[in-house]
């Protein structure tokens, strides 16, 4: 942090990491450590949306070009064995006092069963037993995906500060030492720490938590955006010289087939499918794919990406909110459909309030009963987390009378849902209350399109090829899950969208 020569301020002339010029540090940082399990996706431009005849007249992936910012990316679909220790875990951290939290969390099994078939097999073992672990997990929501990618946040950056030093192993976290990270950025963790970072601030007392910029902590992990799945799925990179993509794709490989051109393994099928009717698997003595369902994550060959999976296997959820029209209203850098501003929960000095990391589990009286069905959403919140609140026209710290980009905190609807995109718009909130049947979107009345159904990509083990093409596109709702829907992570990549130091054309990084 110091030496003999100290860097100096561009604008001040001051030292930088100097005790005695007021200790504002600044820290070399070179590149974004890649997190356990992701690949890089180096980003670019490319025509996202229909990319073949939409035989199934759905018309909402009008294709439109776009450009996606570089990002990262889960090499393979969540795995059974990955979910499992997500779910020990929680029991073991939660279950004393919060039981309710490892049930939230827990896969809906029933999902194999169907009426006129024999899948209860499917539905005893296809979690838990070990011929199943590396198989991708189903029969998970759009929420309980997103719990996953936010505790997968907090466990790679407490191994990082185990890893550096800062912090001891914690073999039996408790619900009120479990390390979180937004928790610990606002000094409110109340764990042990092992070896604090120095503090070059001379009002300070030596030492300090490791801070933001000290470039220690990963960005979190979360789902794709529609847009960032779609581009990584094609695997352009391989059909990239300069400037010029000189192939389009229909499916993650090239192409109009979904069987390998390649002589050594010519026929073989490139992914996991329905190849017609009635056929999940091939004929005996030659299963094809050898996937009477999922398969293992590691069956098919790589994009160009080095991604498996991206095609057949189990479909995927994404962050976006759906809408029909989202092609032709989304903007056209880094795309997405989904933006609830939030803030953490504040005391009136501006700081994370107490209280709100020790909000404890809230259960509705009836719920999950046939008088009073509630979705998972609504039942459980997670104790010894800071509490976020959406962004409010009536806190006037949030400023939004004077903000020129937006007035809402929810913009799920935008131009698409909103009142203002309503056939009865009059005029402001008026058109409500005037003509409440003509606010588009309705769920449970008039449509299954809502604030709450996200988007979910690719083909899966259920599909026919047509679905295995990245631009086609599906919805559910969130608090819904189908035994060939699974997920997998990303994170943003910050700074230089060339990864591992490396230089543009230009030179410049």
């Amino acid at each position: 942090m110091s030496s003999c020569a100290h860097q100096r301020s561009s604008v001040t002339g001051w030292n930088y990491n100097d005790p005695k010029n007021g200790g504002f540090e600044v820290v070399p940082y070179e590149e974004q450590e890649t997190g356990p399990g992701l690949v890089f996706i180096e980003g670019g431009t490319f025509t996202m949306g229909r990319a073949e005849d939409d035989v199934m007249s759905d018309w909402n992936n009008v294709p439109r070009r776009v450009t996606v910012s570089s990002f990262y990316m889960d090499e393979t679909e969540v795995t059974n064995i990955n979910y499992l220790e997500y779910l020990y875990w929680t029991a073991r951290v939660f279950n004393s006092n919060y039981p309710q939290i490892y049930v939230k969390a827990l896969p809906d099994t029933l999902v194999w069963r169907n009426k006129l078939a024999y899948n209860e097999p499917y539905v005893k073992y296809y979690l838990r037993h070990p011929a199943y672990q590396d198989y991708p997990v189903v029969g998970i929501n759009w929420l309980q995906a997103t719990d996953f990618c936010k505790w997968r946040t907090d466990r790679v950056n407490e191994f990082i500060l185990v890893r550096e030093g800062i912090l001891d192993w914690n073999p039996s976290p408790q619900d009120a030492d479990y390390f979180n990270t937004d928790t610990y950025l606002a000094g409110k963790w109340t764990g042990q720490v092992k070896t604090p970072m120095p503090d070059l601030n001379p009002n300070g007392n030596g030492e300090r938590n490791v801070r933001m910029e000290d470039g220690i902590f990963l960005p979190d992990y979360r789902l794709p955006t529609e847009a960032e799945w779609e581009f990584a799925a094609y695997g352009l990179i391989g059909n990239t010289t300069l400037e010029l993509i000189f192939q389009r794709r229909i499916y993650p490989w090239n192409g109009h087939a979904t069987r390998n051109p390649d002589e050594k393994y010519i026929g073989q099928e490139l992914s996991n499918f329905v190849k017609g009717a009635g056929d999940y698997m091939g004929v005996a003595g030659d299963l094809n794919d050898a996937g009477d369902i999922t398969t293992p994550v590691y069956s098919y060959w790589p994009n160009d990406y080095g991604l498996y999976g991206m095609a057949g296997n189990v479909s995927e959820w994404v962050m976006d909110v759906y809408r029909p029209l989202t092609p032709d209203d989304e903007f056209e850098f880094r795309p997405f459909r989904g933006n609830v501003y939030q803030t953490q929960v504040k005391d009136q000095d501006g700081i994370v309030a107490e209280d709100s990391l020790r909000y404890a589990v809230r259960l509705i009286p009836g719920a999950g009963t046939s008088d009073q069905p509630v979705y998972d959403s609504d039942i459980v919140s997670v104790p010894g987390q800071v509490k976020y609140r959406t962004v409010d026209k009536n806190h006037k710290e949030d400023n939004l009378a004077e903000r020129r980009n937006y007035h809402e905190s929810d913009e799920r609807d935008y131009q698409d849902g909103d009142v203002q995109s309503s056939v009865y718009y009059l005029d402001g909130d008026g058109a409500k209350a005037n003509h409440p049947e003509g606010i588009m979107y309705q769920t449970g009345t008039k449509t299954l399109i809502s604030d709450e159904t996200h988007v979910y990509k690719g083909g899966s083990w259920k599909d026919r090829a047509f679905w295995m093409s990245p631009g086609t596109r599906r919805y559910l709702e969130e608090h819904q899950a189908t035994d060939y829907i699974g997920f997998r992570c990303a994170m943003t990549r910050v700074g230089s969208p060339i990864g591992m130091g490396g230089k543009n054309e230009g030179g410049k990084y």
